[in-house]
C-alpha cells in the first residue's frame, strides 16, 4: 500500500528520536534506555516488540509512553525485516475502499499529529484478523466461527443471541475458563449484536477477501505493525497489534418515548448527550414490536439503564458540506436495563389514550383549526370537546402534544397555572405573577411574560406576533408583552426547574436543584 520511508525528525524539533541501549522490566513498566543514559518507560506489552538496537521516536516532553501516547519503534536490523510498530490515539476511521492496487483498506486519522503521521490505513484483512475472530494467534482458516463459539444457528434472532450470551458466559465462569476465551465471547456477541457489524462478518465467512469495518468507526489508542510512506504522514498497518476504544461507564434513565421500535430491535437514541443503546427483546423484555411508535410518544415512564459506552461516529453531510458526527454507543455485552414496576399500567394507559385520540380524530381536526386563529382557554376547550362527542375525561394537552416533548416540563407549569390556554402548537399557562409560553416540542425554550393588567390584551396581540418578533423587540412588541426572557430546556430539567423558580418567586431549594 506504500513504500517505506522515514519519519522526518528534523521537521519536528518537539520530538525525540534515541537508540535503544537495553530494555529493563521494572514491574508493570518497562524501561527504555537509551546511549545519553536518559530514558522512557512504555507498557510490558508495548516492550515486547522492542530489541536493543531499534529506534524510538516519541514527543518531547513525555518520559512515559501510556496508551495512546504516540510512539514510533523503527526496526534497524538489516539482517531480518521486521515491520516497524506505531502507538497512537486514532479519530474516525473511514469506509473500506480500495487502494491503487486494488486492495481494501480503511483510514484512521491522527488528530494530534505529534510525530508527523496524520493517519493510519490499515488493510481490511488486519481489521478482519483482530477484530472479527475468536482467537488472534490462528489464521482466519483455523477460526471457530462466531456462532460455534456462542453454539447458535447463523439464522438466530437477536434476543436468542443474547440468551445464547448469557449462557456461554455462565458455562464459561462456572468453568473457570481462560479469560481469552471468555473474551471471545464477548468480542463475538458484540460484533453479532451490531446488525451492521453482523452483517459484514458474514459476508467474511462468504469471502474472507471481502470488505471489513472498523467496529464502530474507530475513536481509541491503536498500535499497529507495518510501513510509513516516502513522505512520513502515513502509516500502512499491515497488522493490529493492539486497540483501546475510549470507554466511559454511564447510569442513567431513559425515556421510553425516545426509543426506536423495530421488530426484532429497538434503539435508544439522546440527540443531545449524544447517546445510543441498541436493545433487544431480551435486554428490554417488554413484548414490543414496531406499532409501538405509534403511541409511545404518550408513555411519560422511564427505564434505568447501566451500561459501558465507546465512542462511534461517521461523517454526515450538510448544507454541502461534510461533518463528522461523534455519537457514544453503549456495548451490547454491557448493557443492563431496570424497568419500574408500574410500567404494564402506564403502557396499557398510553395504548388507551391512543386509540381514544383516534376515536375522536375528525373533532380533534376542528378543534386544531379553531386554536390557530387564537387563544382558546381549557375550559371552553372542555366545552367545545362536549359539543364535538368527545368524554369529559379526554386530556386536552394530548392535542398539540409532540412525540418528543419531556412531560416534566409541562407537569411543573400545569401544577402552577392559574389557568390554560392552547394556541397553535403552544400551551400558554397563567400563573400568578407572570405568563408563561411553552411549545410542547424538543428544541423550544420557554418563554417568560411579567403579568399583564389584561390577560385579553395580552392574548390579542401575542396572536399577531412571532417568537422571532418577540426576541428582536420588532415594533417594541417585547416590550408591550413585558417580555422577560427564555429559560433553556437543558441536559438537566432541575436547573430549569430552579430558573423556573427565580422568575414566578418561589424560593428556591439549592440541594434539590442541583440534584
Amino acid at each position: 500500500m506504500g513504500a517505506a520511508g522515514s519519519v522526518k525528525a528534523h521537521a519536528l524539533p518537539n520530538m525525540c528520536q534515541r537508540k535503544i541501549v537495553k530494555t529493563n522490566p521494572t514491574g508493570a513498566k518497562t524501561e527504555c534506555l537509551f546511549a545519553d543514559d536518559s530514558s522512557i518507560l512504555v507498557s510490558n506489552f508495548v516492550a515486547s516488540f522492542i530489541r536493543a538496537g531499534d529506534e524510538l521516536l516519541f514527543p518531547l516532553e513525555h518520559e512515559a509512553a501510556d496508551a495512546g501516547t504516540q510512539i514510533y519503534i523503527r526496526k534497524t536490523h538489516p539482517e531480518e525485516r521486521r515491520s516497524d510498530v506505531f502507538q497512537a490515539e486514532i479519530g474516525y476511521a473511514t469506509q473500506p475502499r480500495k487502494d491503487k492496487r486494488n486492495n481494501l483498506f480503511v483510514s484512521a486519522e491522527v488528530p494530534d499529529s505529534q510525530l508527523g503521521i496524520s493517519a493510519i490505513n490499515l488493510r481490511c484483512e488486519a481489521l478482519r484478523d483482530y477484530f472479527y475472530v475468536g482467537n488472534r494467534c490462528r489464521g482466519w482458516d483455523r477460526q471457530s466461527s462466531f456462532y460455534e463459539l456462542l453454539r447458535v444457528n447463523p439464522r438466530v434472532s437477536p434476543a436468542e443471541l443474547r440468551l445464547a450470551f448469557k449462557l456461554r458466559t455462565l458455562e464459561l465462569g462456572t468453568a473457570h475458563a481462560p479469560t481469552g476465551d471468555l473474551r471471545a465471547v464477548n468480542r463475538a456477541f458484540d460484533i453479532l449484536a451490531r446488525p451492521e457489524l453482523r452483517a459484514c462478518y458474514d459476508a467474511l465467512l462468504d469471502d474472507p477477501t471481502s470488505a471489513a469495518l472498523f467496529p464502530y468507526g474507530g475513536f481509541g489508542s491503536l498500535l499497529v505493525a507495518g510501513d510509513i510512506s516516502r513522505d512520513g504522514s502515513t502509516f500502512y498497518a499491515s497488522r493490529v497489534l493492539s486497540f483501546l476504544p475510549e470507554q466511559n461507564f454511564k447510569r442513567f434513565r431513559a425515556p421510553l418515548r425516545k426509543v426506536a421500535f423495530y421488530n426484532d430491535h429497538a434503539i435508544y437514541r439522546d440527540s443531545r448527550r449524544k447517546l445510543e443503546v441498541l436493545f433487544d427483546q431480551t435486554s428490554l423484555p417488554l413484548l414490543w414490536d414496531s406499532s409501538w411508535n405509534q403511541w409511545k410518544h404518550l408513555l411519560g415512564t422511564k427505564i434505568g439503564v447501566k451500561a459501558t459506552f465507546i465512542q462511534s461516529g461517521k461523517y454526515q453531510q450538510r448544507a454541502g458540506a461534510w461533518h463528522l458526527a461523534q455519537w457514544e454507543t453503549a456495548l451490547p455485552s454491557r448493557v443492563e436495563v431496570a424497568l419500574p414496576s408500574s410500567i404494564a399500567e402506564q403502557i396499557a394507559d398510553a395504548r388507551k389514550v391512543y386509540h381514544r385520540v383516534g376515536e375522536f380524530s375528525e373533532a380533534l381536526d376542528l378543534i386544531c383549526i379553531r386554536i390557530e386563529s387564537a387563544p382558546v382557554e381549557r375550559a371552553d376547550l372542555q366545552k367545545l370537546c362536549a359539543e364535538l362527542g368527545i368524554p369529559a375525561d379526554f386530556d386536552i394537552s394530548l392535542i398539540t402534544w409532540k412525540p418528543d416533548y419531556d412531560a416534566f416540563y409541562y407537569k411543573q407549569l400545569s401544577k402552577r397555572a392559574r389557568r390554560l390556554y392552547l394556541f397553535r402548537s403552544e400551551y400558554i399557562f397563567d400563573l400568578e405573577k407572570v405568563v408563561i409560553v411553552e411549545t410542547p416540542q424538543l428544541g423550544h425554550a420557554t418563554y417568560v411574560f411579567s403579568k399583564p393588567t389584561s390577560m385579553p390584551e395580552f392574548l390579542a396581540v401575542y396572536g399577531w406576533v412571532t417568537k422571532e418578533d418577540i426576541r428582536q423587540n420588532r415594533g417594541n412588541v417585547a416590550e408591550r408583552l413585558g417580555f422577560l426572557g427564555r429559560l433553556i430546556h437543558d441536559l438537566n430539567a432541575r436547573a430549569w426547574l430552579k430558573e423556573l423558580r427565580v422568575e414566578i418567586g418561589e424560593p428556591v431549594d439549592f440541594a434539590e436543584a442541583s440534584n
